[in-house]
């Protein structure tokens, strides 16, 4: 690809990112009271391109690299995290499949297809309430019958990002002979529940990340997919996921700081806070730990999108990038409730979401204890 056509398609995606990002951005607040997804900015991103973003080519879709969907994920992050998740479960799910592999060709084609001719939204099911993370280890819970011609699923799964919204189910669950197999569900089949259990959550309160209970749902032998050899690669597009999310949660503080700033003017000082030196050295502060974490992802993302042989060892790099950017989130959010002071409590500011909302990027795996191993394993040679 030329640079003027790398440029070309830099202005598509910006472009296409940009249009849902500002529905997102308008949803946000009123999504975050209510504790509801909403339905406008669901339809917003079905009708955007953005659920086709990282389909391969070959299959109609917009092919993105690692890169590029980290681009453009930080983008929907910086206007509503919320949503920002919900895009961005499809995305890395599709993104890393169509890479990596882990389904059938058909099946896989089934799903990528969906979400490019009419928006649809998959998401990967796994979590569950006694297993916890599956990045933990540990069979699950949930359990898959075999019967004449399939299967029949049952078991409940937590932190459904996108529950309500979602077209398909990629569902983990155990066979009698206690291996964890891979069921693609349409949510809208028989005896798939959601259950309202986000209600009242800290962060993500527009996220619909609640339970899924599967009732004996019936599953094609089709749509049943034996365990493969694990993937040591298979974390690089999730964690890249999260990063950019909150990595736009993070600058989304900074924004809403420097416009603060520069529109307080108490009576006291006769100018805005943005000319106080304490503002100055808080809003630095704050850019300079978002840039040191977006540079570590970027680095990260172009080296595996240019040198796939060099996918094992970026790995690290890429846990490593989801550890900075989560917890910069975390800190400059915090930074940001200082500075504006009591204001920041309100609902006037979006400073007290974006707090709340940054928090939960530290419950995503890798955990910091995971990610700092596997970097110090690397630097270790073991």
């Amino acid at each position: 690809m030329t640079s003027t056509e790398q440029a070309t398609r830099q202005d598509h995606l910006n472009a296409l990112t940009g249009r849902l990002a500002e529905v997102f951005a308008a949803q946000a607040a009123h999504a975050d009271r209510n504790g509801r997804l909403s339905e406008a900015g669901v339809q917003a991103l079905r009708e955007s391109g953005y659920p086709a973003l990282t389909v391969p080519q070959r299959l109609g879709g917009l092919g993105a690299s690692l890169y590029e969907f980290a681009v453009q994920q930080e983008r929907l992050g910086r206007a509503d995290a919320s949503l920002a998740l919900v895009a961005a479960m499809n995305a890395h799910l599709l993104g890393s499949l169509g890479e990596q592999g882990g389904l059938p060709e058909p099946l896989y084609a089934e799903l990528a297809r969906a979400s490019v001719q009419r928006g649809a939204l998959s998401n990967s099911l796994a979590s569950e309430p006694e297993l916890g993370s599956p990045s933990r280890g540990g069979l699950p819970a949930t359990r898959a019958e075999p019967v004449p011609g399939g299967w029949r699923v049952t078991g409940r799964k937590t932190w459904s990002t996108g529950s309500s919204a979602l077209d398909y189910l990629v569902v983990t669950a155990a066979t009698p002979a206690d291996e964890v197999w891979r069921f693609v569900i349409p949510a809208d089949r028989e005896g798939v529940r959601v259950l309202p259990t986000w209600e009242g959550s800290l962060a993500l309160r527009g996220s619909a990340s609640d339970d899924v209970q599967l009732d004996r749902v019936w599953v094609p032998d089709s749509h049943a997919v034996r365990p493969a050899a694990p993937n040591p690669l298979g974390g690089g597009w999730f964690w890249t996921a999260v990063a950019a999310t909150y990595l736009g949660v993070g600058q989304a503080a900074l924004d809403a700081l420097v416009t603060y700033a520069h529109q307080r003017v108490p009576t006291a000082l006769g100018a805005p806070i943005a000319t106080l030196p304490r503002i100055q050295q808080t809003v630095g502060q704050m850019q300079l730990t978002l840039l040191g974490a977006r540079s570590v992802l970027h680095a990260a993302t172009q080296g595996w999108a240019g040198a796939p042989q060099e996918r094992e060892r970026l790995l690290p790099q890429l846990a490593g990038a989801k550890l900075l950017c989560t917890n910069a989130a975390v800190q400059v959010t915090d930074l940001a409730l200082r500075a504006a002071g009591g204001a920041a409590l309100t609902a006037a500011l979006p400073l007290e979401r974006l707090f709340r909302d940054a928090r939960a990027g530290l419950t995503h795996p890798p955990g910091d204890d995971q990610g700092h191993t596997l970097l110090g394993r690397a630097a270790l040679n073991l």
